[in-house]
Protein backbone atom coordinates (compact mmCIF):
# COMPACT_ATOMS: atom_id res chain seq x y z
CA UNK A 1 0.00 0.00 0.00
CA UNK A 2 1.37 3.40 -0.98
CA UNK A 3 1.81 5.91 1.81
CA UNK A 4 0.13 9.26 1.47
CA UNK A 5 0.45 12.66 3.04
CA UNK A 6 -2.19 13.77 5.51
CA UNK A 7 -3.26 17.36 4.95
CA UNK A 8 -5.10 19.56 7.40
CA UNK A 9 -7.23 21.57 4.95
CA UNK A 10 -10.37 19.64 6.00
CA UNK A 11 -9.95 20.62 9.66
CA UNK A 12 -12.41 23.34 10.61
CA UNK A 13 -11.21 24.96 13.82
CA UNK A 14 -13.69 25.98 16.51
CA UNK A 15 -13.28 28.77 19.06
CA UNK A 16 -13.91 26.73 22.19
CA UNK A 17 -11.19 24.06 22.23
CA UNK A 18 -7.43 24.68 22.22
CA UNK A 19 -6.20 24.60 18.62
CA UNK A 20 -3.37 22.15 19.30
CA UNK A 21 -5.89 19.66 20.76
CA UNK A 22 -8.15 20.11 17.72
CA UNK A 23 -5.23 19.34 15.41
CA UNK A 24 -4.28 16.19 17.35
CA UNK A 25 -7.93 15.10 17.49
CA UNK A 26 -8.22 15.60 13.72
CA UNK A 27 -5.32 13.18 13.17
CA UNK A 28 -6.89 10.67 15.59
CA UNK A 29 -10.18 10.85 13.68
CA UNK A 30 -8.37 10.30 10.38
CA UNK A 31 -6.72 7.23 11.91
CA UNK A 32 -10.05 5.92 13.24
CA UNK A 33 -11.66 6.40 9.81
CA UNK A 34 -8.61 4.69 8.24
CA UNK A 35 -7.99 7.78 6.12
CA UNK A 36 -4.56 7.93 7.78
CA UNK A 37 -2.54 4.75 8.23
CA UNK A 38 0.90 3.79 9.46
CA UNK A 39 3.55 5.22 7.18
CA UNK A 40 1.52 8.23 6.04
CA UNK A 41 3.54 11.41 6.29
CA UNK A 42 2.44 14.57 8.02
CA UNK A 43 3.24 17.90 6.41
CA UNK A 44 6.00 19.95 7.99
CA UNK A 45 5.06 22.04 10.97
CA UNK A 46 5.39 25.15 8.82
CA UNK A 47 3.05 23.67 6.17
CA UNK A 48 0.43 22.75 8.79
CA UNK A 49 0.63 26.27 10.25
CA UNK A 50 0.05 27.68 6.76
CA UNK A 51 -2.82 25.25 5.99
CA UNK A 52 -4.63 26.23 9.21
CA UNK A 53 -3.46 29.86 9.38
CA UNK A 54 -2.14 29.34 12.90
CA UNK A 55 1.07 29.97 14.80
CA UNK A 56 3.84 27.39 14.15
CA UNK A 57 4.36 27.11 17.94
CA UNK A 58 0.79 25.83 18.24
CA UNK A 59 1.53 23.23 15.58
CA UNK A 60 4.69 22.23 17.44
CA UNK A 61 2.59 21.70 20.58
CA UNK A 62 0.18 19.46 18.63
CA UNK A 63 3.04 17.41 17.16
CA UNK A 64 4.60 17.01 20.61
CA UNK A 65 1.27 15.75 22.00
CA UNK A 66 0.86 13.28 19.11
CA UNK A 67 4.43 12.04 19.58
CA UNK A 68 3.92 11.69 23.35
CA UNK A 69 0.75 9.66 22.71
CA UNK A 70 2.70 7.43 20.32
CA UNK A 71 0.75 7.77 17.06
CA UNK A 72 3.23 10.10 15.38
CA UNK A 73 6.94 9.45 15.11
CA UNK A 74 9.42 12.07 13.98
CA UNK A 75 12.92 11.59 12.65
CA UNK A 76 15.37 14.01 11.09
CA UNK A 77 15.43 11.98 7.86
CA UNK A 78 11.76 11.05 7.39
CA UNK A 79 9.99 13.95 9.08
CA UNK A 80 6.81 13.12 10.98
CA UNK A 81 5.01 9.90 10.14
CA UNK A 82 1.82 8.24 11.41
CA UNK A 83 2.49 5.13 13.46
CA UNK A 84 -0.45 2.92 14.42
CA UNK A 85 -0.39 -0.61 15.73
CA UNK A 86 -3.42 -2.56 17.02
CA UNK A 87 -3.01 -1.27 20.59
CA UNK A 88 -2.78 2.37 19.49
CA UNK A 89 -5.78 1.96 17.17
CA UNK A 90 -7.88 0.41 19.97
CA UNK A 91 -6.86 3.18 22.38
CA UNK A 92 -7.84 5.91 19.89
CA UNK A 93 -11.10 4.11 19.05
CA UNK A 94 -12.03 3.80 22.74
CA UNK A 95 -11.10 7.41 23.51
CA UNK A 96 -13.09 8.90 20.63
CA UNK A 97 -16.07 6.59 21.20
CA UNK A 98 -16.21 7.45 24.91
CA UNK A 99 -16.02 11.18 24.13
CA UNK A 100 -18.80 10.89 21.55
CA UNK A 101 -21.10 9.00 23.91
CA UNK A 102 -20.29 11.25 26.87
CA UNK A 103 -21.06 14.36 24.83
CA UNK A 104 -24.32 12.84 23.57
CA UNK A 105 -25.45 11.79 27.05
CA UNK A 106 -24.65 15.23 28.49
CA UNK A 107 -26.67 16.89 25.71
CA UNK A 108 -29.61 14.52 26.25
CA UNK A 109 -29.59 15.15 30.02
CA UNK A 110 -29.36 18.90 29.43
CA UNK A 111 -32.72 18.84 27.68
CA UNK A 112 -34.15 16.41 30.26
CA UNK A 113 -34.61 13.41 27.97
CA UNK A 114 -35.32 10.20 29.85
CA UNK A 115 -33.09 7.17 29.40
CA UNK A 116 -36.08 5.33 27.90
CA UNK A 117 -36.67 8.12 25.34
CA UNK A 118 -32.98 8.19 24.39
CA UNK A 119 -32.91 4.41 23.86
CA UNK A 120 -36.08 4.60 21.75
CA UNK A 121 -34.63 7.41 19.64
CA UNK A 122 -31.38 5.55 19.12
CA UNK A 123 -33.26 2.39 18.11
CA UNK A 124 -35.38 4.41 15.69
CA UNK A 125 -32.39 6.08 14.05
CA UNK A 126 -30.08 3.08 14.06
CA UNK A 127 -31.78 1.40 11.11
Amino acid sequence: MKSGVLNFYELKLNNKDPVYLQAALFVKRQILLRKAVSGDKLPSRREVAAQLSINPNTVQKAFKLMEDEGFVRTSSTLGSVIYVDDAIFRRIEEELTRELVQSFVESAKEIHLSFKTVVELISEHWE
